[in-house]
């Protein structure tokens, strides 16, 4: 087949979740010999970062971008706000990028075009405009509850009223338009159900990231006692979360663990963070390689109030054998079961009771972790996520 896969932002080096969730699709269908194309979305808070992109990608992709200033526009937003608009989706409106678009359509013929979240959606025009192809939406997540649950969680008024609107102009929206595709290819089976019941007609399929499993990874001196958290804090679904495990959390933990030590890693951490100071707490920033830095560490804590679809870090730290403890929200979307490969905690006291749990038995945290590795192995493979996937392309 002959994929143009598009992206709204560069999914390589991948260095998110998206951008890994993203390449994962990429490089699993070069894998099993389809050509793919990708054209991405660059912008200032996700550039593309040319001299880190290897020659094997630019050949086997033939990979372009587009640049789209997606910066707040103050006057832009409120105006989106007054006629009820989406101003996430608004942003991504580029002539620029529909020019590419249909420059590449009207040169190259295509099975599939497989767009990467709704944020692309206004683009569908134009593909329909130049190509027969069918036209997939892979959805992420489904976007408006990540705002939905944000405002719920905010606790100043005028923000929460704010984030409230801007969480059903974007609902709005994105159930208007998942009808517009050939299909769609949700991350998990929750997300897929709950566009079924929100009126989606067309064909779906739950398939989640997959990642490249290594028995032989040669993993770094596990530190004892040390608890991580990594992720993109420039995800607000994140940056809420981390905050509210320093404020709320880590003084119990650290107060009846206090030989336990946190590492917080990730790209774009808020310099309020990077300045302050928490007793037994490293905050690292951005690191050279996260999967050096989860092998090194023994606990994986994912305190996540908001969000939807699959935490790609959860799979990652799985993999390398990892207990992690997640809040229920965190977990959300992954096959895992707590108390066999996962730990749940949505309490600050639950999370001092699991962690505790972890620390005093060895042979426990061992056996969560070693469940954790066999479960990513059997069920979150590139290989098989990339067989459900082109078995999905082959239905439509």
């Amino acid at each position: 087949m002959k994929i143009l896969q598009l992206c709204s932002k560069p999914p390589y080096p991948p260095v998110d979740g998206g951008t890994l969730a993203m390449n994962s699709i990429t490089s699993g269908l070069l894998c099993e010999g389809h050509s793919v194309k990708v054209l991405s979305v660059e912008s200032d808070k996700h550039k593309v970062n040319h001299h880190l992109i290897t020659d094997e990608y630019l050949a086997s992709t033939n990979f372009e971008s587009v640049y789209i200033d997606l910066k707040i526009h103050y006057f832009s937003a409120f105006v989106a706000w007054l006629t009820g608009e989406s101003y996430h989706i608004k942003r991504f409106q580029s002539p620029k990028f529909a020019e590419k678009l249909a420059d590449i359509l009207k040169n190259s013929t295509f099975d599939v075009v497989h767009v990467e979240s709704i944020f692309l959606t206004p683009y569908l025009p134009v593909i329909r405009q130049h190509s027969d192809a069918k036209v997939i939406l892979r959805a992420h997540n489904v976007e408006h509850l990540i705002w939905q649950r944000l405002a719920g969680c905010t606790n100043n008024a005028l923000k929460r009223s704010y984030l409230k609107s801007l969480s059903l102009a974007l609902k709005n929206y994105e159930l208007s338009h998942i009808n517009d595709y050939d299909g769609i290819v949700c991350i998990t089976a929750k997300d897929m159900d709950y566009f079924r019941a929100n009126g989606c007609k067309k064909p779906m399929s739950a398939i989640p990231f997959g990642i490249d499993y290594v028995d032989d990874i040669e993993y770094a001196q596990e530190e004892e006692n040390s608890l991580f958290h990594i992720g993109s804090m420039d995800w607000q679904p994140n940056k809420e979360g981390v905050q509210w495990f320093l404020n709320d959390v880590w003084k119990l933990v650290n107060a009846e663990l206090p030989q336990a030590r946190l590492y917080l890693a990730g790209r774009k951490m808020p310099e309020k963070l990077l300045k302050s100071k928490y007793p037994n707490v490293s905050i690292l920033g951005e690191i050279p390689d996260s999967m050096y830095f989860i092998a090194s560490k023994k606990i994986n804590i994912v305190p996540l109030l908001s969000g939807s679809g699959i935490r790609v870090k959860i799979i990652e730290a799985m993999s390398a054998g990892k207990v992690v403890i997640s809040t229920s929200i965190g977990a959300e979307g992954i096959n895992c079961t707590d108390g066999r490969d996962i730990l749940i905690a949505d309490t600050p006291q639950d999370f001092v009771n699991q962690i505790k749990h972890c620390l005093d038995d060895p042979d426990f945290c061992r056996t969560i972790g070693d469940n954790a590795r066999s479960l990513i192995k059997e069920e979150y493979s590139t290989e098989k996520t990339t067989a459900e996937l082109l078995n999905f392309y082959s239905s439509l």
